[in-house]
Order: C-alpha cells, then structure tokens, then sequence
C-alpha cells in the first residue's frame, strides 16, 4: 500500500514551505551559505568519544558484554515534557552522524507526551567503539538490550540513513517490541550486491589521512545532502575534522571500516514483505535520482506501508524543515498498531 502526503493539510505544508524557502526577500539560496573552504584554525582535536561535545539532553550509558568484550552504549532518555501518553520512540542516527542532531524531533515528540530515547550506534559517537564483526542484526539486538534495560517493552522504531536499515531489521527482528517503524531517506532501498563480488576487510587504514583533502571531500558529501546547507549544520564537519586530529583516530578508522562493511553484507530488502508492523517511508526527494521511485516501491512491498516524500529537501529533511518532519511523525505516530498477529 502506497500513501503519499496522506493529508491535505500535509499537501499545503509541503507548498507552503516551498514557497518559503524562495520568496524573497529574506530567502536563502542553496547557495547563499558554504562552508568555509579550509578547516578554520580554532578547530582543534575532538576525541573520538565526543567527550566534551554537549549533547542537548544529559547522556547516560548502558554497560554490556558482547564478543567477549565490555562495551557502552550512549544514550539520552528524555521524558515527556507534554502531557505523557505512556508511549516511547526510538532514534537512530545515520552513518556519518550522531544522535544530537534529532535534537528538534526529540523536543517536538517529547512536547507531544513521549518518551524519547536516542542512542548513539556500538562504534560510534559516545558509545564505545570495540574492533568486532559488526552487522544490522547486532544493532537491532543492542536496540532490543538497551529497550529492556530501561524498561520499554515497546517502542515506535525510528532511523536515517543507514539507521533506516538497522530499525527495519529491529523491526523484522522483534515485531512484538515494535509499535511503528518509519524510516528517514533509507540508504539501502535497493539490493545491490550480486555481482560485486566480496572483500572482507584486511586491516588496513588510513591512519594518516591528508586532511585537507578529507576536509573537502566532507564538504562535498555534506552540501549535496542539503538543498539549503545552513550554517548550523558545520558542526558536522567540525566534528569529522576534528575526530582526525585525534590521537586515537586509528582506532576509530578501524571500526568506522568494519562498520562500512554493512553495505556490502546485508541488506533489509527481503525483509519488508515479513514485517507487519505499520510503516512510514519518508524522505526528501533530492536524494539521488532513485529514491523517489525507490521509496515508494518500498512501501508497496511493505504489507503496512506508507510513503511521505518532501520536495525540494534532501537528505536530511529532519535537519533541514523540521517542522514538516516533526508534524508528520506525530500525525503517523499517533495512527494505531498494525496487527501482529500471524507473524
């Protein structure tokens, strides 16, 4: 099933904001803002744990033992701020990001009475980061841990990006913990391994990147994400800049590469036709030529989906016109359960 801004009041959003964002006077161009073209000189080494970085809510950390080795996963609980409707949401971040950047869709959900609990991934961020074989299926399981050490027997599962890929197979995983499953420009739309062959990971890093060309080739990735790149998302780049001046940076090249591998060894196509849960696909069409027609293939295969496309966004619509994003999640949110019976 395939419903596209399901509302009109979506439908006049979705215009409204368009029109916004190129009225004059007063719009900002998608050129309007760049980066700056160097790294400037104040940024200086950002520990590969983002000790010292503020995420807007208090973090805490979950301890567990996985593969033989003790690890952490961060993780910031928000409660209600809204009058509570005893039903949680879980954030996943994307590849190259972290779960501070939900900080607009934590305030809106958390204003509109849920708990909130956003972790950063095994490897990433301010959880440890273990040199093991990483998988979808090991994120979807520290998900499912994390879920019962803070007492959620079930959650609304959200993801970007790669995060997309680890909610859906959460969801294909543990049906019976998950309400709803929305996915945010999903990586992954498409099963593209056959015929690529496969190069298991041989050590080898860069532990001593040329970090002017790192710096800009960060550039280039992050402006196509946007079709309006704003000043306030330069702490991204910051970030990934800083991270390399770290001294421990090999370690984290070493687990970044292992968890680069996911692309290459799994996917979550054919788990969409056994996952019944009630599904969203949302997005911004700018997202590379295919998404569009991707997304919303997805969610006919889907048996309980759903697709939201955003035009004129790009990768990252929760980043960029949050307010659409945060209206739609609570409106899909609010809808009821899918049945899980049969499953």
């Amino acid at each position: 099933m395939t419903i596209e801004c399901p509302t009109p009041f979506a439908r006049i959003a979705l215009t409204l904001a368009a029109v916004l964002a190129f009225a004059p006077p007063g719009a900002v161009s998608a050129q309007s803002h760049r980066p700056p073209p160097e790294p400037p000189a104040e940024w200086g080494p950002i520990s590969i744990n983002l000790e010292g970085y503020e995420y807007p809510h208090p973090v805490e950390f979950m301890n567990f033992r996985v593969f033989g080795q003790d690890v952490r996963i961060a993780y910031m609980d928000v409660a209600p701020t809204g009058p509570a409707n005893g039903r949680a949401v879980v954030l996943h971040h994307g590849g190259s990001y972290y779960g501070w950047y939900w900080k607009s869709q934590i305030e809106a959900l958390a204003g509109a009475g849920y708990r909130v609990v956003v972790k950063d991934r095994l490897g990433w961020g301010k959880s440890s980061k273990p040199i093991l074989p990483y998988s979808m299926s090991l994120h979807a399981s520290n998900t499912a841990r994390l879920m019962e050490h803070l007492g959620i027997a079930e959650a609304a599962i959200v993801g970007h990006s790669i995060g997309g890929q680890m909610a859906t197979r959460f969801a294909f995983l543990y049906p019976e913990k998950t309400t709803h499953l929305v996915t945010v420009n999903q990586i992954g739309l498409t099963d593209r391994r056959a015929g690529r062959g496969f190069r298991p990971f041989d050590g080898g890093i860069d532990a001593d990147p040329d970090l002017r060309a790192a710096y800009e080739a960060d550039v280039r990735t992050d402006t196509r994400r946007y079709v309006e790149w704003k000043p306030e998302f330069i702490d991204h780049l910051r970030i990934r800049h800083g991270q390399r001046l770290s001294g421990d940076w090999p370690r984290l090249a070493y687990a970044r590469r292992l968890g680069g591998n996911l692309r290459s060894m799994d996917t979550v196509v054919n788990d969409w036709p056994h996952i019944q849960t009630r599904t969203l696909i949302l997005g911004g069409e700018v997202d590379g030529p295919d998404f569009p027609d991707n997304a919303r293939r997805a969610a006919e295969i889907l048996p309980n989906g759903e697709v939201f496309l955003i035009p004129d966004v790009g990768h990252n619509p929760h980043e960029e016109v949050p307010d659409i994003v945060n209206a739609e999640l609570i409106r899909f949110l609010g809808t009821e359960p899918a049945t899980t019976e049969g499953q």
